[in-house]
């Protein structure tokens, strides 16, 4: 606690900055990693089932891009036709029954 009193009252140490910065340089990547890994997956799964080449996911990792491709699948005709609903069939009636014939003798 009194370091944080000293901390404060004497303003940041210049090797204290350049350490903190160091440590951020070194996490940002694999943070920028990641948001880019969550947010094309997803994008590339759409593509593919949309019927469009899959790498137009890569737009989003321009400026806007994700805004574009949004606008692209869609007011696209996607190439890809609807699964039919399944929808309530009425049961079967049951077979005729066969008439009934003489013996024969």
């Amino acid at each position: 606690m009194q370091s944080l009193a000293l901390f404060l009252q004497s303003g940041p140490n210049p090797d204290q900055i350049r350490n903190v910065v160091l440590a951020m340089m070194a996490i940002i990547p694999f943070i920028i990693l990641a948001a880019v890994v969550v947010v094309i997956i997803p994008t590339w799964f759409i593509c593919k089932k949309a019927g469009f080449s899959p790498w137009l996911s890569l737009l989003t990792l321009i400026p806007l891009g994700g805004l574009i491709l949004l606008y692209v699948l869609a007011f696209a005709e996607w190439k890809t036709a609807p699964v039919p609903q399944a929808a309530w069939q009425p049961p079967l009636p049951p077979p005729p029954v066969p008439p009934a014939f003489p013996p024969q003798a």
